[in-house]
């Protein structure tokens, strides 16, 4: 009955696959652009341009094809096909793609990171040791991640401060700007997962990113249709700035689908992976897929399945197997994505936090910020480079698996989590002394066809390849091993019912395809390519067993009808002997461990060549050198994004600085996320200062105008200096006139002021008045005034009368009365001290428990004001409660007029708390530890001053040992040239002191005094003999220079 039901509900999946064909042809051409136009007006389209890095590939549109249809129009393809210069096109059709999460909650959250750190719990450490790698100074700085996804929403307050616009495209609508604003309910899924990537620290809301200093972008690609065009385009997006493209989606994981990337998406990854990053290959991270639940296996998911992605598995927080894992060979690691209560905390829609519960693609989100922090500790990694770190560092104990096995390298392998849960602190540990690994080698050959190739029903079709490897082609020579790829021909009646293995030489089998139920499918597999990198390692030369068994659901053959072995890898050993792991089936010997390097020298090499046990170790650098905390350099071509070339080595910028001329705070060219470049001081700060406003548009902090000390644009003041004022307006939005006051009264001067609701404020200087009344406070007898004293009266209420600048009562009312028009006396308001009206909002003063505020006695002054005088005054903008006029008397805060969020710091309401402290959920700036410059909370410091190091959220002083120096291109300690007690900043080898049994000789420190000197054993120094002399001691010169002879006790030419 099970299985009756599993086949009934595998046919209804294969009825609701039809092939929906667009309007849309992708057309490779050879031609220039004049024949490209040509050929698609002739034929009714209209060119679209070319697709996206692919020259020669372009998009034409026909208008008289349906958008959508069941049918293609075979007919349009073929009459274009017959043209001479068309070298291929294809109708494009909408394929299925769904994003890889299961469901989300949104509720604002703050301390549920469990996949970085497990909370207060001292006990507990996340086993991907995510925040150890923060530690080492690693946050993904200068790495920049884009997300290919339904779209960000790029003012969330967690991802503004690292998103980049010029890394947002919308390939539904062709702009460059995502559209998110009454969909972005429904489009969340991109915005989860780049939070999960790079949420901004300290002014985040939600959530801290794994690599919370990365740039961050968005590629729109989802929820329309999504056609081979649209996927290439997405993922040739920028692939010179871009590093790490991730994607949170994939086929239909129903069970029943096989499919992957089209040709043109398929030549993307092949191209990008040699032309991006340049030339270093973009990097591609896809999440294994969410279809555990109904069978589905990720061999059948082109994507995951492809050696130029990283395929990413999920685990839960206790290392187990989540119910909708899919297993498979391809799968290259695993990071944590939850599952059943395991909520991991994001970004959530319309600015909001949410928690997105489990799913394979936020298992891949982690990875990528991971990758991001590895990239970080070394820019100069390759695509494989970095799959091999990740090959060599990920950890199998924490992950329970039936399945765990050792291969022949010597690797514990899983089909349910690859190589193991990625580890951020030993990849960064890694990336920091690595070295290039040699060149890829393909090596691809046919299997035999042999006699019996039919696969019967309850048994199993074995067929064996043997190989040299391609041992006599150079070129193709693969001696160890990367990922294997089998390309089969299949055909069989019920796709579901088959299950393959491929066992290596050394004994290694990969289960490349398992029985899956709801698969019924009567097409087999067309040259289907299964990838496995179970063989990481191994020797490529040998036996291959490839096997195909059918467990029957109906009694009829299948037909193996071909398949290929294609196996990539490397001629050479891909790392020096001794850092190899123990391998099970290879043991180095000492010859290999001593053997001399005599290859070829990286091009980066100058002309003193290479010493090995590589050819990156370069005895000098043509160009810069990067050097790492171990003390290894890198030579490279220019320095990379954060690093200046000072005398060939490069540097490191200040840390606000993304690119800089030197290391100094105030050399700075670019900032960066979160700081802003200060103009006409090259500095980075994270918030403009007096007399400066941020400018969003180019990121810049610029100079208000001249009597400005805050405004919100050049000529849009908020405070003025001192010595200036603020005056009211006789025209709102108009100019201002301020005239001298001395002689020359004719000669005028403008400015532009701020509104303040049906106030305008002007800055005017001290000697020049305006036309329009001053807005300082008049004294409580005062109507109006030009002064604050009660002498600067300029009129008067209701029956009072101005004399000598003052107000002075001509009636005989008293205080609590006012004169009506008849010169009768009447009482004001109850609550009215003085009035002008019977009023309560009539009144002029108040007693003295209560103030006045805008005609009214109050008891106390409404919020935003303060009592002074008697009276109640407006506090400053940027404050919510204040005691006193001015910035600097702010009480609390809250969101201004100008709708900035502001944080208390010593009286004053700031748009973003300053280096070493921190945001409150009260709007307050807080204290990082000691020696902390940024910090998420009171006790999680994540950089520390120069000198300290980051410990446990704490920052402790960097003390060097004997034999080492400080490094503050690093804030850690390298060691000093052998023999060395003591050394010189930035130059190990010149040593101050030698330790005990060392000689000192020329600034450097020798075990035995070199040639040409001798020994001086009470000071342990090193003498020079004199000219000539080779060998000599304090009395006398034993051996010569070559041509000279020792003439008693002085050395004479050998000739004559």
């Amino acid at each position: 009955m099970a299985r009756f039901i599993a086949l009934w509900m595998g046919t209804l999946l294969q009825l609701c696959h039809a092939t929906i064909y667009t309007n849309n042809w992708a057309i490779k051409i050879r031609g220039d652009l004049e024949s490209v136009n040509r050929i698609a007006e002739k034929y009714g389209f209209t060119n679209m341009g070319q697709i996206g890095d692919l020259k020669r590939h372009y998009s034409f549109r026909h208008h008289e094809t349906a958008n959508q249809s069941k049918i293609g129009n075979k007919e349009v393809t073929d009459r274009v096909a017959k043209e001479t210069k068309v070298e291929w096109l294809k109708q494009q059709v909408v394929q299925r793609r769904v994003k890889r999460i299961s469901r989300d909650f949104s509720d604002p959250v703050w301390n549920r990171l469990w996949y970085i750190q497990c909370g207060d719990s001292k006990a507990c450490q996340s086993h991907m040791n995510i925040a150890a790698a923060w530690r080492r100074g690693y946050t993904g700085k200068g790495v920049v991640v884009s997300v290919l996804d339904d779209g960000i929403e790029r003012e969330h307050p967690d991802l503004k401060p690292n998103y980049v616009s010029a890394l947002g495209w919308d390939t539904l609508l062709g702009k460059g700007t995502l559209i998110i604003s009454s969909l972005a309910e429904l489009l969340v899924h991109g915005t989860q997962c780049a939070g999960v990537v790079a949420a901004a620290a300290n002014s985040s809301r939600c959530t801290v990113g794994v690599s919370f200093h990365a740039h961050i972008g968005g590629i729109r690609m989802l929820d329309g249709d999504v056609t081979d065009i649209v996927e290439a385009q997405s993922l040739s997006f920028s692939p010179g700035y871009i590093d790490v493209y991730l994607a949170g989606w994939g086929p239909k994981d129903d069970g029943a689908t096989l499919d992957g990337p089209g040709p043109l998406t398929r030549l993307v990854l092949q191209n990008s992976v040699q032309t991006g990053r340049q030339g270093r290959g973009s990097i591609f991270v896809w999440p294994s897929g969410n279809g555990g639940e109904r069978g589905d296996y990720c061999s059948c998911d082109g994507y995951s399945n492809s050696i130029y992605t990283i395929s990413i598995s999920s685990s839960t927080q206790h290392g187990s197997q989540p119910d909708y894992l899919e297993p498979c060979p391809s799968t290259l690691a695993t990071a944590y994505g939850g599952w059943d209560r395991e909520e991991m905390v994001t970004v959530g829609p319309q600015q909001s936090c949410s928690t997105a519960q489990s799913g394979t693609s936020l298992a891949a989100s982690v990875a990528a910020g991971v990758i991001a922090l590895t990239l970080e500790a070394n820019p100069l990694l390759t695509w494989r480079d970095l799959q091999h770190i990740i090959v060599r560092t990920s950890k199998a104990h924490h992950l329970s698996a039936p399945d765990w096995r050792v291969n022949g390298a010597g690797y514990k392998v899983s089909h349910l989590y690859g190589f193991g849960l990625l580890d951020a602190e030993s990849m960064v540990k890694e990336a920091e002394r690595w070295k290039q690994v040699p060149s890829q080698h393909e090596c691809a050959e046919e299997a035999a066809i042999q006699l019996s190739r039919l696969i019967h029903p309850g048994s199993v079709l074995m067929s064996v390849h043997e190989t040299t490897g391609c041992s006599s082609k150079a070129p193709q020579h693969v001696a160890y091993v990367e990922h294997v790829v089998v390309r089969v021909n299949i055909s069989h009646g019920r796709r579901g019912d088959l299950s393959i293995t491929l066992t290596s030489p050394l004994g290694t089998t990969s289960q490349l395809l398992a029985n899956r139920p709801l698969d019924n499918s009567t097409e087999g597999f067309q040259n289907w390519e299964f990838m496995t990198a179970h063989c990481w390692g191994e020797q490529a030369a040998g036996e291959w067993t490839l096997k195909i068994q059918d467990t029957p659901s109906q009694k009829k053959d299948g037909v193996l009808e071909k398949w290929s072995l294609v196996i990539y890898g490397t001629a050479e050993r891909p790392y020096p002997a001794h850092r190899e792991r123990a391998r099970s089936a290879e043991i180095p010997t000492d010859s290999d461990l001593s053997e001399e390097y005599s290859g070829p020298c990286d091009p980066e090499c100058n002309d003193d060549g290479c010493e090995g046990p590589g050819p990156q170790q370069c005895v000098t650098c043509l160009h810069f050198f990067l050097k790492f905390k171990n003390n290894t350099r890198l030579c490279v071509s220019g320095c990379p994004r954060g690093f200046w070339g000072d005398r060939r080595r490069c540097k490191r910028c200040y840390a606000s600085c993304e690119s800089c001329t030197g290391s100094r705070s105030d050399q700075c060219t670019s900032c960066q996320p979160g700081h802003h470049l200060t103009e006409g001081t090259n500095t980075c700060t994270a918030i403009c200062g007096e007399n400066y406003y941020l400018d969003h548009d180019a990121n810049m902090c610029r100079k208000c105008s001249e009597n400005c000390l805050k405004c919100t644009s050049y000529s849009i003041c908020t405070e003025c200096k001192p010595h200036t004022r603020c005056v009211s307006s006789c025209s709102v939005g108009g100019l201002f006139i301020c005239w001298w006051q001395a002689l020359f009264w004719w000669l005028a001067s403008t400015c532009v002021c701020a509104c303040f609701g049906t106030r305008v404020c002007c800055c005017c200087a001290v000697h020049l008045f305006t036309l329009c009344a001053p807005l300082f406070r008049c004294d409580a007898s005062c109507l109006t005034c030009v002064g604050p004293s009660q002498w600067n009266c300029s009129s008067c209420s209701s029956g009072h009368s101005l004399q000598r600048g003052a107000c002075a009562a001509d009636t005989e009312c008293t205080d609590g009365e006012y004169q009506d028009s008849n010169g009768e006396c009447h009482a004001c308001h109850a609550t009215c001290l003085k009035c002008t009206g019977p009023q309560s909002k009539d009144c002029i003063s108040c007693i003295s428990s209560q103030a006045l505020d805008e005609g009214r006695c109050v008891v106390g002054c409404a919020s935003g004001k303060y009592q002074s005088g008697g009276q109640c005054h407006l506090c400053d903008h940027t404050c919510a409660t204040c005691v006193d006029a001015g910035p600097a008397n702010c009480t609390s805060c809250d969101t201004d007029k100008f709708k900035v969020e502001r944080y208390l710091y010593k009286g004053m309401c700031l748009d973003a708390c300053p280096e070493a402290f921190y945001h409150t959920k009260q709007r307050t700036c807080e204290p990082c530890v000691d020696h902390c410059r940024l910090c998420t909370g009171p006790n999680h410091c994540l950089k520390c001053n120069a000198s300290y190091y980051v410990s446990d959220g704490s920052c402790v002083k960097l003390e060097c040992g004997e034999g080492e120096v400080e490094d503050p291109d690093y804030d850690d300690c390298m060691a000093c040239e052998q023999g060395c007690k003591k050394c010189v900043l930035y130059n190990p080898r010149h040593c101050l002191s030698c330790i005990e049994g060392f000689y000192n000789f020329q600034d450097g420190c020798y075990k035995n005094c070199p040639a040409k000197t001798y020994s001086v054993e009470e000071e342990m120094t090193c003498i020079p003999c004199d000219d000539n002399c080779v060998s000599c001691d304090e009395h006398e010169c034993y051996w010569c220079e070559s041509d000279l002879f020792l003439l008693g006790n002085l050395p004479s030419l050998g000739k004559t």
